[in-house]
């Protein structure tokens, strides 16, 4: 019988959810026979799934994963790596998560040194060696057959879960609970995010910074999220539009606060201009709140018709998009129903087995 490995070294950050929910779909479907590679720390958190485990030091991004993850799987017939950091030196059946292309198509990332010596090539060597790709949205899935030069048909678009964290709080109970622990007072705006260009935070504060020159809205704006390069420049920027008393840059949070926060808040604010599919789009829907958001990348995929879009470029668009929500109670309503409709097409069992396909193909 064949067997199937998955690299499950990627148990933090945001890819977490991804490998922990599909590791155990594959352990409640009970079909595949199925190892994992994982770090030494993770050894306990996976030994509930009762999977053969091999330990691995070889930190993400090394040099020596290249060796050492190859050589841990090459007695499996198939090895699924969460990500694009793939040993390249694999000889057997390899599956690969390709979750966006921010790397190739945020100008400020693309740039980077991390980018053109790693992420870059590493992509373009990953997409042409993998046997097949798995990504999470019809959006991705265009652009990696347009930039990496990949086969449409060897790329299946599994989308992707809501966390099993998040769920409604009481709206009132959660936004008080928001301004304790944040320290601040009243109704909010929300944005949840990593703080890199491609998530246009700069544009959603030039956006605030109208929507406070108008007068019409008292509410502050809650950025949960950290980044320790880009967070001290959003907040010099904030500083000098006159923001800083009405911003908060929370930082990372808990799962728990973070529900908390998209269940008190009175809309969630998505200005990106890339994303794989945009989480917080439906993380915000499932707890009850309100979306704006960018009207490009995947972010139409992840909200249906069940936001308020604006162009992510101009910031008067942003701030207009805020307020047609925030200010009638009839859109509010009208997209706080649909938005949960909308969440409730996004669940991990059915993001896992739409693996399994493919898996079967390569373990018959």
């Amino acid at each position: 019988m064949k067997r199937l490995i998955i690299d499950a070294r990627w148990l933090y950050t945001g890819l977490a959810a991804y490998t922990g929910q599909l590791i155990r779909a594959v352990h409640e479907s009970g079909e595949f026979p199925v190892s994992l590679i994982t770090l030494p720390e993770h050894r306990a958190a996976l030994s509930q799934f009762g999977f053969e485990t091999l330990l691995s030091n070889a930190r993400l991004y090394s040099l020596r994963e290249q060796i050492d993850i190859a050589r841990a799987a090459q007695a499996y017939d198939v090895l699924h790596v969460p990500h694009y950091n793939a040993p390249l030196l694999r000889r057997g059946t390899l599956l690969v998560s390709i979750h966006d292309l921010n790397h190739l198509l945020d100008e400020t990332m693309g740039r980077s040194l991390k980018s053109r010596l790693y992420a870059r090539p590493m992509l373009q060597h990953v997409a042409k060696r993998a046997n097949h790709i798995f990504t999470q949205s019809e959006y991705s899935k265009r652009m990696i057959v347009e930039h990496l030069g990949a086969d449409s048909d060897k790329i299946t678009v599994t989308y992707t879960g809501v966390p099993p964290h998040i769920y409604p709080e009481p709206r009132a109970d959660a936004r008080m609970r928001t301004n304790q622990i944040f320290g601040f007072d009243g109704n909010y705006l929300l944005f949840v995010g990593n703080l890199k260009p491609h998530k246009n935070v700069r544009g959603l504060l030039k956006a605030f910074r109208i929507i406070r020159q108008r007068g019409i809205l008292p509410h502050a704006l809650l950025i949960i999220g950290e980044d320790a390069y880009w967070r001290p420049i959003f907040q010099r920027e904030s500083a000098d539009l006159g923001l800083c008393e009405r911003v908060i840059f929370a930082g990372a949070a808990a799962d728990e606060q973070v529900r908390a926060a998209y269940s008190g808040a009175d809309l969630t604010i998505v200005p990106s201009f890339q994303e794989g599919l945009g989480l917080p789009v439906i993380e915000s829907m499932a707890c009850g709140t309100p979306v704006a958001c960018s009207d490009v990348a995947s972010l139409p995929e992840a909200a249906g018709g069940a936001a308020e879009y604006f162009s992510p470029s101009q910031p008067e668009s942003i701030a207009t998009a805020i307020e047609n929500v925030v200010l009638s109670s009839d859109r509010w309503e009208q997209l706080q129903r649909a938005g949960s409709a909308q969440a409730a097409r996004f669940g991990w069992r059915e993001c896992a087995e739409r693996h399994f396909p493919i898996y079967r193909r390569f373990l018959a």
